[in-house]
């Protein structure tokens, strides 16, 4: 029999700990139920991916300088030779297998700044080469939101439209493909895949009256790129107040991120405070980050998966809201109060709503254990889900890579 030959997809390996968390759930489902899939990656990061997943993993784009802005000439060249050099890449690559898996991950939406002809052009070039060569393309648990930028909501219409099988993190999510034109009837709602991730032990010991501050190089989304540097600097200046405000009254300040990108704000909130009481945490993967939750009083962030770490650990936390999927997610896990808009951050609000959610602190441990459950069932019917869809059968013969 030849081995099922499974692809994943995205920008895993990159430094953003969400997606890399994505990935991780997706295959420890894989080697769980379908040990004999051969599974390989195309993906930002492949060195990173192949060392720590121990998976062959191709790179993502033909021209390494993809995500950093061209200004001369010979860049701008090699940038449009790129995307030709990427459909054949791309291409190929799907031929070679039978299911391809894009686990989790925002790649229907543009919360986040995005040009079209970035990872956008790379989606719409693996679903269209899935359905030209019958290759199964799964987009699993993703998120997706409005796109007001026509060429981007194009190319994520038509990957949606090509795939062979759509699941979300969220009802917004599946609301949003419907409202872009994309037939969603079939699509099923699932929590996000990062909760299928073990839940970490509870900590022995630690430092008592640790609050975890998770942080991210916040500029705006794609629709506020006239005001980034504004909506910059309100987030970090409203951010760092908090953490000075708790460091006053004693408080230890664990500070966490979620991607490389997000250092920067970490070095600017320690040199603007400047106290022992506030440390940064090194984190390397959502695990990391679950630790880190799990053994502090209460969680303050921002990053999507900085919360979903928070809240599966059963940590109390107040999001600093970016996008609707934020918002959606507390109140999915019942925490739906406790939101504040990282686009305007009042350091006086927020520290009024994070004194109430400490007064409630054991009440919501509870709920959060509760919701935790329930998520844990439905994380079941998105993996049985999976395994009808795309393994229908356990003893087929598959075709050989050409």
């Amino acid at each position: 029999m030849t081995p099922v030959r499974v692809g994943v997809f995205g920008l895993l390996g990159s430094g953003n700990l969400g997606n890399d968390g994505s990935l991780e759930a997706v295959l420890g489902h894989l080697r769980t139920e379908h040990p004999e899939a051969a599974v390989d990656a195309l993906c930002g990061g492949p060195e990173a991916v192949t060392a720590r997943y121990r998976i062959p993993a191709t790179r993502l784009h033909w021209y390494r300088g993809e995500y950093r802005t061209a200004s001369r000439a010979g860049a701008v060249a090699a940038k449009g030779l790129g995307k030709l050099v990427d459909a054949v890449r791309t291409a190929a690559w799907v031929r070679r297998h039978d299911v391809v898996i894009v686990p989790g991950m925002g790649v229907l939406e543009a919360t986040l700044p995005l040009r079209p002809w970035g990872f956008p052009y790379a989606l719409f070039l693996l679903c269209a080469s899935g359905r030209l060569f019958g290759t199964r393309v799964a987009l699993v648990g993703v998120g997706a939101a409005p796109i007001a930028d026509r060429p981007t909501r194009a190319l994520v219409r038509w990957s949606a439209r090509l795939a062979a099988y759509r699941s979300y993190r969220d009802e917004l999510s599946r609301d949003a493909m419907r409202a872009m034109g994309v037939g969603t009837a079939r699509d099923a709602v699932h929590p996000d895949l990062a909760f299928a991730l073990p839940t970490p032990a509870a900590p022995s010991s630690g430092v008592p009256g640790v609050v975890c501050v998770g942080v991210m190089d916040f500029h705006g989304g794609n629709d506020d790129r006239a005001r980034a540097e504004e909506i910059h600097r309100r987030y970090l200046d409203g951010t760092t107040r908090f953490v000075r405000t708790l460091v006053e009254e004693g408080r230890p300040v664990r500070l966490l991120t979620g991607d490389d990108v997000d250092a920067t704000v970490v070095a600017a909130i320690l040199e603007a405070v400047d106290s022992p009481l506030v440390t940064a945490a090194r984190t390397a993967s959502l695990a990391d980050l679950m630790e880190e939750a799990a053994a502090a009083d209460a969680v303050v962030a921002t990053r999507y998966h900085n919360l979903v770490c928070a809240l599966k650990a059963g940590t109390p936390t107040l999001a600093l809201s970016y996008a609707a999927k934020s918002d959606a997610l507390m109140e999915q896990m019942g925490l739906g109060t406790y939101r504040h808009p990282a686009r305007e951050v009042d350091a006086d609000r927020l520290t009024e709503q994070f004194r109430e959610l400490e007064k409630r602190s054991a009440e919501l441990r509870q709920i959060l254990a509760e919701r935790n459950l329930a998520v844990a069932r439905r994380l079941d019917d998105q993996f049985g889900e999976l395994t009808r869809v795309l393994f229908p059968r356990t003893d087929h013969v598959v075709r050989e890579a050409p």
